[in-house]
């Protein structure tokens, strides 16, 4: 009997152990970073209006995708689609919610969500997670959100947006902008912050003799070099670096000044290279397309008023190189940000999951 119970302890313990093995296989199945960078090999799309989700893929191997509502449960038991080549394949996810992806090949993996957000009632909603860094690492989704105005977003968009849960808004616009559009906010809002910027309106850029595009680069410059506007970005990358203010979305009107300023910056404290910056300013004109059509037709003097150019927020890149040296100098010694904590809040590492 002795025998027999020994023998019993001991399988019992091997069944642990081979049970404990299975547990930390599936716990240590983390969404990453890993092998070759594989970002560019593929795109996570969403209908502006029905919100239904597809991959967009560019690759001649073997591929499986996974997906989860946040990064942290993305489901790896089954896949949500898988196949061999490019293509674009409809995803089998909920559409009235975000879902995140881990997209995984051969010679790598990668975190996918999309990057430009499906708001039937706006235009440049975007997530800024994503980007590479100069040192290889990966700025998270999720996170940070640049847009243009809130005032007609649908009851849907308004959904899809708690999911995520947005919690912070940053508003740039004046008074004068607010008064007649009020922000639309998702129910996930528990913090509103109104941090006016307002270095001009059409009116002045149509009753001066300077070319549009000039007054675009001043305007450009007067952002990073206003007292008042200092203080409102000082501003909101304390909130940047506040997590309880995180997941935070930022805009003004259009989403491609203001917001584009705030938006480059924050890419510039992560360490994000100036190239792929440039890139992702230069999509408001994408984006923004159909919402100024009809302005840029009736009044197409205007028209560089109403798109983005590399030398506008080149003019104030310059000027803060030559004032400060560097960005990264100007946004610890002007805008007083924690460059190492930024980092450490924002970017996935490769290879881990945090």
């Amino acid at each position: 009997m002795k025998k027999l119970d020994i023998i019993t302890i001991t399988l019992s313990a091997i069944w642990m152990m081979l049970a404990c093995g299975d547990k930390n296989k599936t716990t240590m199945t983390k969404a990453e970073y890993s092998g070759e960078d594989i970002s560019n090999i593929a795109t996570i799309e969403r209908n502006k209006d029905t919100k239904k989700a597809s991959l967009k893929i560019e690759t001649d191997g073997k591929w499986t995708l996974y997906s989860g509502l946040t990064v942290e449960s993305i489901d790896f038991s089954k896949p949500v689609a898988e196949g061999e080549g490019s293509g674009t394949f409809a995803l089998n996810v909920p559409d009235s919610v975000r879902s995140y992806f881990q997209l995984e090949t051969t010679n790598g993996k990668a975190i996918l969500a999309e990057r430009h957000l499906p708001m039937t009632g706006g235009y440049n909603f975007r997530d800024l997670g994503g980007f590479k860094t100069k040192d290889g690492k990966y700025v998270k989704w999720g996170k940070v959100f640049r847009s243009d105005d809130l005032h007609h977003l649908t009851d849907q968009d308004l959904q899809y947006l708690a999911s995520i849960p947005v919690v912070t808004i940053v508003d740039f616009r004046s008074d004068e902008e607010i008064e007649p559009a009020p922000d639309k906010n998702p129910p996930s809002v528990k913090n509103n912050f109104a941090l006016s910027i307002s270095p001009g309106n059409v009116i002045d850029f149509m009753t001066t003799s300077k070319p549009a595009e000039e007054l675009m680069k001043d305007l450009n410059v007067q952002l990073v070099t206003d007292s008042l506007y200092i203080a409102q970005y000082k501003e909101f990358f304390y909130l940047l670096q506040n997590k309880d203010d995180v997941p935070l979305m930022f805009h003004c009107s259009a989403g491609k000044d203001r917001t584009g300023m705030g938006a480059a910056l924050f890419l510039y404290s992560l360490g994000v290279d100036e190239k792929t910056i440039m890139e992702d300013y230069m999509m408001s004109n994408v984006y923004l397309g159909d919402k100024y059509a009809e302005y840029i037709e009736k009044n197409p003097n205007l028209k560089s008023l109403f798109e983005v150019r590399a030398e506008y927020i080149g003019a104030a890149m310059d000027q803060i190189k030559k004032d400060h040296g560097s960005v990264e100098k100007y946004l610890t010694d002007v805008l007083g940000v924690d460059l190492p904590k930024m980092r450490e809040m924002y970017l996935y590492s490769v290879n881990s999951h945090q």
